[in-house]
């Protein structure tokens, strides 16, 4: 037998198998190339070169990281949006001998959390922070975040960030760095080799002073999001250098021993008890009765990440506007980029939107039959379903409603694009209901996609699913 030298493995700091679902349980639910899979690495391989495992408390919010603790074999503690600092502060001040990493991004440390990582990063907690920075909110579909560039473009701002109307970037190393607590701030980049082994460095470095019992270090990552940004890994890892880099310069802005603080700095203090809450019952409330005026509609659209079910509700919404009515869209979807449940409240009406959630629609687009079991039920009386496929499941049954079977998948391979099923899926809505004209609906398309081929087969796709409608309701001769 040749000898042999194991040059890469993964770090015994992750879980064996990621049982986060009973498949694919060898991968995270990160899109290729995101930055996530590399600080994950480094901050796993510092603490197992270190020997921390076992003193490990890892802390992660909502957004991309919320499912560290299926990957991460230590202490794991789920945070609410922004209130990272916060827990980590209980964490470590109850138990001061644990290493405690604050794991976050831009919207939710920079946006929401503002405060909450300002007045810990100024009273010199004892944790480290690892702040990461793809300038937009990448988990709930590339809204601007606080740290989004200038001119750059997003679902919230498509004309690209105006400092006279949304301000400027914020600089959070630069900013957590005027203060006088921290000890050691830098911002690293995800860009190429050279700059991860400085990131490498980085890592290792903030956790040595919080194992040494230093104080407060933080560590700003620059990383890639190609899913988000609509590029390829490559092309994300180049904008990071030549877009990010030169606006977020990499550097060190602190690197200093703890100032002198009166009374030995924070008190540790004892967790007593847990604030628990109590089991909430929500009142259940009768299907409603259908509206009536054939211009007011409420739709829910369900299904799983990657069939456009978010995007078909936002279509509805704009069509509806054009056509002047009084709109709402609202979406609802687990943290996964893919693969995940997502669906959307869509209202349709004459008045104005009294809320934004639809508990009881008039019709639901059911892209799957896990969502046709979960939401046809709450369908009113006399509603519609709309189910793509061409037969209701043998053992399901849902009454009073009108149900519509489309093969909408099947249609849209046909065209040669499945991405276009759910414009199979808007064209039966079109045709069973009569509130939204096929007119107005290719205009929205003619103004939002740049891509005329795509934009042919959403066409046909819409026409398709109008047709099937139309030939299902004629009877056999």
């Amino acid at each position: 037998m040749s000898d042999y030298q194991v040059v890469q493995s993964k770090s015994p700091v992750f879980y064996n198998r990621y049982e986060r679902k009973s498949e694919l349980q060898h991968q995270t639910h990160y899109c290729s190339g995101c930055g996530h899979g590399i600080a994950h690495k480094l901050v796993a391989e510092a603490l197992s070169d270190m020997g921390l495992q076992d003193r490990t408390i890892f802390v992660s919010p909502v957004g991309c990281s919320v499912f560290a603790y299926y990957y991460f074999d230590v202490g794991n503690v789920q945070a609410a949006h922004g209130r990272t600092p916060a827990v980590a502060t209980a964490l470590k001040r109850a138990r001061p001998e644990s290493i405690v990493i604050a794991y976050q991004g831009d919207g939710d440390l920079a946006a929401i959390g503002t405060a909450e990582i300002l007045h810990a990063a100024n009273r010199g907690e004892k944790f480290t922070v690892f702040f990461v920075n793809n300038a937009i909110y990448g988990m709930t579909g590339g809204q601007m975040a606080p740290t989004t560039l200038v001119g750059q473009t997003s679902t919230t701002t498509p004309w690209g960030r105006r400092p006279s109307n949304e301000g400027f970037p914020l600089h959070m190393a630069e900013l957590i760095a005027t203060l006088e607590a921290p000890v050691y701030v830098e911002r690293v980049a995800l860009c190429d080799n050279k700059n991860i082994m400085r990131a490498r460095k980085a890592v290792r470095k903030a956790i040595e002073l919080q194992r040494d019992g230093v104080g407060f270090s933080f560590v700003e990552i620059l990383s890639p999001c190609p899913t988000i940004w609509k590029m390829t890994p490559n092309e994300a890892r180049q904008w990071v250098a030549d877009k990010m880099v030169p606006v977020f310069p990499v550097s060190v802005f602190r690197d200093r021993k703890p100032p002198a603080i009166e009374n030995g700095g924070p008190r540790q203090i004892s967790v007593i008890e847990l604030l628990g809450l109590g089991e909430f019952s929500p009142a259940v409330e009768e299907p409603v009765a259908p509206r009536s005026g054939r211009r007011n509609l409420t739709i829910k659209i369900a299904g799983f990440g990657g069939q456009g079910v978010l995007l078909l509700g936002q279509v509805l919404a704009e069509i509806g506007l054009r056509e002047g009515l009084e709109v709402s869209w609202l979406p609802s979807y687990g943290p996964e980029m893919r693969s995940g449940s997502a669906h959307c409240h869509v209202c349709l009406s004459t008045e104005p939107v009294g809320s934004p959630l639809v508990e009881h629609p008039d019709v639901l687009m059911a892209m799957n039959e896990i969502s046709l079991r979960k939401f046809a039920p709450q369908v009113v009386s006399g509603g519609v379903v709309i189910y793509n496929r061409d037969a209701l499941p043998a053992d399901f049954a849902v009454r009073q409603v009108r149900v519509s079977c489309v093969p909408a998948s099947e249609l849209a391979d046909q065209l040669g694009a499945a991405k276009a099923a759910n414009m199979v899926m808007l064209g039966a809505l079109i045709e069973l209901t009569h509130v939204l004209p096929r007119e107005q609906a290719l205009a929205v398309l003619e103004t939002t996609l740049h891509d005329g081929a795509l934009l042919e087969i959403d066409r046909r796709a819409i026409d398709a699913g109008i047709d099937f409608v139309r030939k299902a309701a004629v009877p056999a001769a």
